[in-house]
Order: structure tokens, then sequence, then C-alpha cells
């Protein structure tokens, strides 16, 4: 690598890493005020907001990394510009072509940070972010018993619980059940622990007295128990079944599902090979983000004004290239097996746009008058 080449690339990856950072706190940020809201309520811990904040920053990376690269490229090749870095070096005889190859490399580091992102990241956080999601939503602890208050679950059924142990030991449990019309059932219980069974949760009472009263003939019953297993299931509503979400495939399952996968995700196999294609497309549009910012602003030339009209057309761009990828999803989802090829459309027309900046760039009279000559003229 030449060392024209290792410097341009050491800069972009610099303003890469920075930009990156700053709009990866942003979404990260965004994120986790929601996810913090929601647990505090739900009475988890810092631990469980630190641990599925963790699980979502592979997500919210791959959709920050090409608008990272294209931001720095935009950044470094302004600033470089201004600099005459560029004016330099193109007087040494390097075409907007060759000035090309150093953002090249570096929008291959990027496809390549996408492709473990999007292959292997995320599907491995996503798996796991929703088996954590799935077993907060099925604890009973933090969802229907909160020390020190009285829950009523259900219009029948009355907790009180006046403390829960670290290890989800239950102390000093009182439960009121009226179920019956007939009579009226109080538990209390000295130790309680919530265990499951294939029946569904059990609550084991220790330690405790059962008081049933008719209230037909108004006589009170009371029983002692060492323990005493109590049916929380109905409580807690049916376990959902739990399936593999889509995003939490790998693209090979999904470009092929087999019958297992299909059973277990729910989706149809179009939809699967869609969304395989759309994992990659996000690659392809990491890679052309950075050169579509470049090719615009080589082609603009050298300005002691600034670059603000070609970095305006390179925002410009962008757009254009969101507008295709959107565009070509719509198209694709009509029908997937046929349609497929429009998934890219974001990524080919980068190329193209890069392309035909280039050249325009090699020519920088491409666009102006020529010139008359005199025989024109008279």
């Amino acid at each position: 690598m030449a060392r024209f080449d290792r410097y341009m690339l050491s800069q972009l990856l610099v303003l890469f890493g920075f930009f990156s950072l700053i709009l990866v706190l942003i979404y990260w940020i965004n994120r986790a005020v929601r996810l913090f809201d929601q647990l505090i309520a739900d009475g988890q811990s810092a631990w469980v907001f630190l641990e599925l904040t963790s699980l979502s920053l592979p997500s919210i990376i791959r959709v920050v990394l090409p608008l990272s690269a294209f931001v720095a490229t935009v950044y470094v090749t302004n600033r470089m510009s201004q600099e005459s870095e560029l004016t330099v070096v193109q007087a040494t005889g390097y075409s907007p072509l060759r000035l090309a190859r150093p953002v090249l490399y570096f929008s291959a580091i990027v496809a390549l940070l996408m492709s473990a992102l999007t292959h292997i990241l995320v599907p491995l956080s996503t798996t796991q972010l929703v088996e954590r999601q799935s077993e907060i939503s099925q604890n009973l602890t933090s969802r229907l018993l909160t020390p020190g208050t009285f829950i009523t679950p259900s219009d029948d059924v009355t907790f009180y619980i006046r403390d829960i142990t670290p290890q989800g030991e239950m102390l000093d449990l009182f439960i009121s059940e009226g179920s019956d019309p007939a009579r009226r059932v109080t538990y209390t219980a000295a130790r309680a622990y919530l265990i499951r069974t294939d029946n569904g949760p059990q609550l084991v009472m220790v330690d405790g007295l059962t008081q049933t009263l008719d209230l037909e003939t108004n006589r009170l019953a009371t029983t002692g128990f060492e323990d005493f297993a109590y049916d929380v299931s109905e409580l807690i509503g049916a376990e959902e079944t739990r399936r593999r979400a889509p995003s939490g495939l790998w693209t090979w399952e999904l470009l092929s599902p087999s019958p297992a996968v299909l059973e277990e995700t729910g989706a149809s196999a179009d939809a699967l090979w869609l969304r395989g294609h759309d994992r990659l497309a996000e690659v392809a549009l990491g890679f052309v983000a950075g050169l579509v910012g470049f090719a615009a602003l080589v082609a603009g030339g050298f300005s002691r004004f600034g670059l603000w009209r070609s970095i305006a057309l390179a925002v410009g761009l962008v757009v254009l290239l969101k507008i295709l990828e959107s565009t070509g999803a719509s198209i694709a989802r009509g029908n997937p097996r046929l349609l497929w090829p429009f998934t890219y459309l974001a990524g080919f027309g980068g190329l193209l746009i890069t392309a035909l900046l280039l050249h325009i760039a090699a020519r920088p009279y491409f666009f102006k008058r020529k010139p008359r000559t005199l025989a024109e003229a008279s």
C-alpha cells in the first residue's frame, strides 16, 4: 500500500471510529431511556438493564455504520481538499480513480464489519435478548409480588409478602382467595418458594396455616401445615410457546429455510428469503456509502469558497440511496422469489453514482461549455 493510501486510510478509520462512537451513544441513550422506564416499573435491577441494553448494541451499531462511513469520508475529503492535500497529490499525476483507492480499502473494511454484525453478532444477540425477555416476563417475583404491598392479580385473590430475600425466598406470606362464592380461604406462611413444574409454576408455602370460612354457616376451620403447594399458573397466565425471531436466524437459514425453521418461526418461506437478501443488501449499502460521499466531493473540484455545494450534493445522494433502498424493498415484497434483486437497488445505484461522479471528476470540463474558436466565432 502506498504511503498516501496508508495516510488517508488512517484518517478515515480514526474519524470513522469517532463518529461511530458518537452516533451509537445517541441511538443507545434514546433506546436505553425507554427500556429503563419499563424495567424499573417492573421492579428489575440495574444489572438486568445493563444486560438488555448491551444485547441491543449490535443492532444499533449495524444501523449506524453506513452513516458513520459516509460522514467520515466527507469530513476527511473536505479537510484534505481545504488544506490542498488532494490538489498536491493530483498535481503528481493521481487521477480521481487513483485517489479513490484508499476509500475503496476503507469501504471494504466497513463491509467486513457490517458482515460480521449482520450475519453473526446480531443473530446471536437477538436470540439471547429474546430468551432473557421471555425469562423476565415469566418471573413471578418481579411481575406479581411486591414486598410490603397488597397485590390483587385477579378479582378473587389478594397477595401480601413482607419481604423477599435475594435468593427468592418469600417471608411472611398472606393469600386470601374467594373464588368459591360459598367460602373464603386464607393462607399464611412463614416462608414460601416459587418453583416450576410440568403442570406450571407452584408456590410452595412452609410452616403455615389455612383458614377456611364457610359463608353460609359462618363457621371457621383452621388447618396447620408444614408445607403446602399453591397453584399460581392461572394467575400468571399460560406460558406462551417460545418462538425464534426471524432476526435471530442465521443468514443461511433465511435463504434456505427448513420445514423445522418455518414451523419454529411461524413465518413464510418467502418472507425469510427476502429477509436474508435484506441482510446482504445492508452490507452492500455499507460498502457504497463512503464511496458516494468521496466521489461527490471530488467531482466538485477545488474551491476557495469551500465545498458546501458538493457536501449538499453528497447528502442528497445519500437520501436518494435510502429512497432506493425502501423502494427496492417494497417492490421485492410483491413477489420475493422473482423480484428479490430489487433489494440490492441501493447498492447497485451507489456503484453507478460513484462511477459517474469519478468519470466527471476526471473530465473537469464535462459540463462546461467549450470555448469557441475564431473560425466558429466568425
